[in-house]
């Protein structure tokens, strides 16, 4: 009896999980799943930002925020990746690497700005205060992109379905969505050339 209910288990769960995939709901299942995993990146970053400050606790307005701003680049890299895919049909190695070099020089810069402004103008900064934001934190944030997305999507080019490509990398980016948290609310230290220590005591005194 237990043997017929988990293989009806089984089929309903694949079929449901097969169904998130059809062409009429593959852009819900993109915008969902990468707003909740930008939330949970979040969240984590906000964990440790209350581990090392415990008056600290979650700002749910926060996880919101980036839930709409995950939601909001579902659909972005959803139509990116089938502009792509039709650009550069195949899964030749020249044509998986200029899929990763048009990713790397277009759509990651568009994201970070996405992100920065996005983030900023519903936290309540202005236009320009978003902007200088991601100024200031561009050349950080886009090394890190650069040691982190070319291999990730040298692997998604060439070995992940289409269909799949916005899931796999929402999926991958979890621990990079933590980043981003991090890097956006990061408190800002003034005096970057004393020693590090040194640094966020004057810091924390400032607080």
């Amino acid at each position: 009896m237990l043997q017929k209910v988990g293989k009806r288990f089984l089929v309903r769960a694949r079929f449901t999980w097969r169904s998130l995939f059809d062409d009429q709901f593959l852009l819900v299942t993109n915008t969902l799943t990468g707003g909740s995993l930008l939330a949970m990146g979040d969240v984590v970053q906000q964990s440790w930002e209350i581990h090392k400050e415990q008056s600290k606790v979650l700002d749910w307005k926060r996880i919101g925020y980036t839930f709409v701003m995950g939601c909001s680049t579902g659909p972005l890299l959803h139509h990116w990746y089938g502009r792509l895919d039709s650009a550069y049909a195949g899964r030749a190695m020249n044509t998986v690497v200029k899929k990763v070099l048009a990713d790397q020089l277009i759509i990651s810069p568009i994201i970070g700005i996405w992100y920065f402004i996005g983030m900023g103008l519903m936290e309540g900064d202005t236009l320009a205060e978003g902007w200088k934001d991601f100024k200031g934190k561009f050349w950080e944030y886009y090394k890190a992109d650069c040691c982190v997305w070319p291999p990730v999507q040298m692997f998604n080019f060439y070995y992940v379905s289409p269909k799949y490509r916005v899931m796999y990398i929402n999926v991958i980016s979890l621990g990079w969505d933590v980043f981003l948290s991090y890097l956006k609310h990061r408190v800002s230290q003034p005096h970057r050339r004393l020693k590090r220590h040194f640094a966020s005591r004057i810091v924390l005194l400032i607080v």
